[in-house]
């Protein structure tokens, strides 16, 4: 069984490969280099989907937040690009396939919900999209949306905060906690919807194997937490103080003022069709997270 993947060699491609690897599947990556068990865009574009393939995952895309990269128009066209134009080339390669894929399964970002301190978020709220984050996200789920008709089962996880040792926000900000100048970002109150990486690609691969799974999925733990407590959290599991604040001048500096500002705000967000759907989270609270990560 074929499992063909949009960025897999991202930091949540990575998992998702080795955990479908580790169930049988033979993973083949679409990359835009040459590469062992990758094809190229191109060759997906005039060869298709492999006859085999039972599973298309699309996680391709320029990452959102990166220290002194602005949040320039050329910067956003070419984050908005590596996530709908590749996503696009995969749901096509399906609707053209003789036989089809099972399942599709899409990545988008919780970026889709408004920011709220009170308000929490299910996967059956709907919310207008107010700024680049929620365009992006209704423009990419919009991308990977199938026909009405079609066989292929369409799943959309929306991603929280992915933490993980070897990507993402934990790679950033480790040896910052680790000499001991962690401490809350901004003011510490803003909602912080996290989710491992483990249960991360646990959830992806859930879908793919389950037939009753469809629709959305929120990609974030059931036990969501303010700013300030899960950078505690981290910096108790590494036996560090938790003293610095990052203020929002600084993160403004590093990130731009438009970037900066998504990081001084967040959403409370809960994965009720997630764990309706019957998924069981590995590391559901940020403490059980937060010890794995500093192991």
């Amino acid at each position: 069984m074929y499992y063909n993947t949009g960025g897999g060699t991202g930091f949540i491609g990575r998992h998702v490969s080795r955990l479908a690897a580790g169930k049988g599947f033979k993973v083949i990556s679409v990359s835009r280099k040459v590469a062992p068990n990758c094809m190229t865009w191109n060759d997906l574009t005039r060869n298709g989907l492999p006859g085999d393939c039972v599973a298309v995952v699309s996680m391709s895309g320029e990452p959102v937040l990166q220290p002194f990269k602005k949040w320039t128009d050329e910067f956003k066209a070419k984050v908005k690009d590596s996530r709908i134009t590749y996503t696009k080339a995969l749901k096509q390669a399906i609707l053209s396939a003789a036989k089809p894929p099972k399942v599709f399964v899409s990545l988008s970002g919780i970026g889709f919900y408004k920011d709220d301190l009170h308000k929490e978020y299910t996967e059956n709220d709907q919310c207008e999209p107010y700024n680049f984050l929620s365009e992006l996200t209704k423009e990419w789920e919009e991308a990977a949306k199938l026909p009405d008709n079609s066989s292929t089962r369409s799943v959309i996880v929306r991603t929280g905060i992915v933490l993980g040792k070897d990507g993402g926000v934990i790679q950033n900000m480790k040896m910052q906690f680790y000499l001991g100048l962690g401490g809350p970002i901004g003011s510490g109150k803003q909602w912080f919807s996290w989710i491992h990486i483990e249960d991360m690609a646990g959830i992806i691969l859930y879908a793919i194997e389950n037939d009753k799974v469809t629709g959305i999925l929120n990609g974030t733990a059931p036990n969501p937490v303010r700013s300030e407590e899960f950078t505690k959290a981290y910096a108790s599991a590494l036996w560090r103080p938790h003293l610095i604040p990052l203020p929002s001048l600084v993160l403004n500096a590093v990130f731009g003022t438009e970037a900066g500002t998504i990081l001084m705000e967040g959403q409370k967000v809960l994965p009720k069709r997630t764990l309706e759907f019957g998924y069981k989270f590995k590391y559901p609270t940020i403490s059980e997270a937060c010890k794995q990560l500093a192991t």
